[in-house]
């Protein structure tokens, strides 16, 4: 939290809409650069260093169009995203990848072929992302979670809509350049 500039945080609680949340007290380490703070945000002062969160994206294709949803009631709203989630305790990554499937579209996964690994170090925490290519499935897609999303929609590479979830865009971008492997820290998301 200290690496960032003010002017970011101050940004980030207004655009994730959490600056109804009270700060107690600040005070400023270096007025120029960063911040301490002490807050109320759960998301913010409940990361413990050896906290890993473990998520899973879905590649959805038909006709090589992929699949995103435009996220509703939640961190990134009204931007489009890909379908998944986070990973369960005792649950394998396919999974939860075939529960976040069932869960979100209504539709059983017949492939899943792992693509691309993300490693994120941020303030929120350290998130690995494990993102699957999903070809073949059964089932007709509809939005079985109407309070978390507005629809589902295919969209082709070339007409992908300019407002992407920012941790999905970042995947999304790797995916296309060809990479499987993608890592970020709070350095590189300045």
């Amino acid at each position: 939290m200290t690496r960032f500039k003010k002017t970011k945080f101050f940004l980030f609680c207004y655009a994730a809409k959490i600056d109804s949340y009270p700060i107690n007290s600040y005070t400023w380490k270096n007025p120029m650069t960063s911040m301490t703070s002490i807050t109320s945000i759960p998301s913010i002062t409940s990361i413990s260093s050896d906290s890993i969160k473990i998520g899973c994206e879905l590649f959805v294709v038909r006709d090589n169009a992929l699949l995103l949803g435009k996220r509703k009631n939640c961190y990134g709203e009204g931007t489009w995203g890909l379908p998944g989630g986070h990973l369960e305790y005792g649950e394998t990554l396919i999974e939860c990848a075939r529960r976040e499937l069932r869960e979100e579209l209504d539709i059983e996964a017949l492939s899943l072929h792992p693509i691309i690994i993300t490693d994120n170090l941020n303030y929120r925490g350290h998130y690995v992302h494990v993102s699957f290519l999903v070809k073949e499935f059964s089932g007709e897609i509809r939005c079985n979670e109407p309070h978390l999303c507005y629809e589902w929609r295919f969209f082709q590479q070339t007409d992908l809509p300019a407002n992407i979830f920012p941790p999905h865009n970042k995947i999304l971008k790797a995916y296309f350049d060809g990479k499987c492997y993608l890592q970020e820290t709070e350095a590189s998301l300045s």
